[in-house]
């Protein structure tokens, strides 16, 4: 929805129509789901919603449910579809979809379903077709309820957001209005009605997310805002001063730099789990900004560069946690601050616009992502000052070898990681047992999901001789060919 500029916001299936109606939206999308709308505890939506006389459009699961809720029938069908399929559009009434009005008469669609709709609700018409999907689209054009079983948000699918565009520019009666104009200037809004005239400090790390975050803030509260930029001896080679000269003599700032490493270090001993890790580091990065808010004058506001999916995977009530992040889920309970997240319900691709926009450099806003935690949960296992020094040495040759072979821009992350155990090699004549580094790239639009990079095999050769020639320790290099899912892009 927002690739075709339109404001959209993520509610729980449990919302209300009252709940709907308070918040008068244009129009409402069911999603897809994991389940089968026939299980026990399928998700369900407020029967009432249908009757608010908002446009809707069910995709996937949310098609069924739509479905079901309203008189059709929805069953399994034998045997599933999965993956790229052939569609027909259907003649089945007196005009055609307003829905694929700029789609072909047949086309290829994603689809990912057991069960299908094989009775349409009363009012309904099949719009169209597959081999195993007899009701692959359906609509009451006169209530403005509309089903897709295929997946139009997708990339495999033909014309998908030309479908999209349709339900929101032609049935939704939106327009192409939010922008990353718009969205700096709502920001602006909320964040200066949120602080007033008090002191406000900013988590400041580096990279893109923070970076952002202390713009968009600078411009809405300008001297109010102080950066406080914490050295935890866990940043990539040369990262520290990098910031320190980026933030404080380009942007001109008020800036601190708060030398942390030992203290971090110190918190990290003999911690083995990454849960605790993150955890740690999180109450541990909330510690020293509340000296840091002290030592200023009791700043009660902190700024932090939390993105949507760092709230989606700390887990939510209907999402599962996959690992807590040092900004949302490792946040002690105990802390003294109140958060200002103007970033929180913006994805990658969207915060990088935002920073465009607000003028900041290219070598700023196109950085790779880095997580908080930093170098922390890219060592698995105990996390000591040697190790540390080993992963900065071998990611720093990655980051180089990459930019060489001009691929830094088109990779979502590219990165090494130091597991701690050792193999056997040979080096010199002579048996070694050193560690081994594994090299992880992926390309990515949002993180959400990821694949890894097909590296060609001279980078993958320069990225291993080098590593083990100049990393002392070093004996082997891998490379990570697991995409996400089923893996993470990071190893913790």
């Amino acid at each position: 929805m927002r690739e075709a500029h339109v404001y959209s916001e993520i509610v729980p299936h449990t919302v209300t129509a009252a709940e709907i109606a308070a918040r008068r939206p244009a129009g409402l999308i069911l999603s897809g789901g994991p389940k089968s709308v026939n299980v026990e505890g399928a998700p369900l939506l407020d029967p009432a919603v249908y009757e608010l006389g908002v446009p809707l459009l069910g995709i996937c699961y949310g098609a069924q449910l739509l479905a079901r809720q309203l008189g059709g029938t929805v069953g399994g069908g034998g045997r599933g579809e999965y993956g790229r399929t052939p569609l027909s559009l259907t003649s089945d009434g007196p005009a055609p979809s307003v829905l694929f009005a700029a789609v072909p008469p047949a086309f290829d669609v994603w689809m990912s379903h057991f069960d299908a709709i094989t009775a349409a609700p009363p009012g309904f018409r099949a719009t169209a077709v597959t081999a195993d999907a007899p009701i692959a689209a359906l609509e009451d054009p006169a209530r403005r309820l509309y089903g897709v079983q295929f997946h139009p948000e997708v990339a495999h699918t033909h014309g998908g957001q030309e479908i999209l565009k349709a339900f929101l520019y032609e049935v939704c009666g939106c327009r192409p209005a939010w922008t990353m104009t718009s969205v700096i200037e709502s920001s602006v809004r909320e964040v200066r009605a949120q602080v007033g005239a008090e002191r406000v400090i900013c988590g400041l790390s580096g990279g893109v997310d923070s970076a952002v975050a202390a713009a968009l803030v600078h411009k809405a509260v300008g001297p109010q805002l102080t950066c406080v930029f914490v050295d935890t001896g866990l940043l990539r080679a040369g990262e520290a001063e990098q910031v320190e000269t980026t933030f404080r003599e380009q942007f001109n700032i008020d800036l601190v730099h708060v030398k942390a490493a030992d203290r971090f270090l110190a918190a990290l001993d003999d911690v083995i789990d990454p849960e605790r890790k993150r955890k740690i580091i999180g109450e541990t990065f909330i510690r020293v900004f509340e000296e840091a808010a002290a030592d200023l004058g009791d700043a009660r506001f902190l700024v932090q560069g939390t993105l949507y999916p760092d709230i989606i995977e700390s887990g939510t009530r209907d999402a599962a946690k996959i690992k807590s992040h040092h900004n949302v889920g490792g946040l002690p309970e105990d802390m003294q601050f109140e958060l200002v997240e103007p970033l929180r319900n913006l994805f990658k691709d969207e915060v990088r616009a935002v920073g465009e926009e607000l003028g900041l450099p290219e070598e700023i806003v196109w950085r790779q992502p880095f997580p908080g935690p930093g170098l922390a949960v890219r060592i698995v296992g105990t996390v000591t000052a040697e190790r540390v020094a080993l992963l900065q040495s071998a990611d720093a040759i990655v980051t180089e070898e990459i930019r060489r072979a001009g691929l830094y821009r088109q990779l979502w992350q590219s990165f090494a990681v130091l597991p701690v155990v050792h193999t056997v090699g040979v080096m010199g004549d002579e048996r070694t047992f050193a560690h081994p580094i594994v090299i992880r790239a992926v390309t990515s639009d949002d993180a959400m999901t990821a694949d890894w990079a097909r590296l060609p095999y001279e980078v993958l050769e320069r990225l291993s001789t080098r590593i083990i020639n100049e990393v002392p320790g070093v004996n082997r290099v891998a490379y990570d060919i697991t995409s996400k899912p089923p893996g993470t892009i990071e190893w913790e």
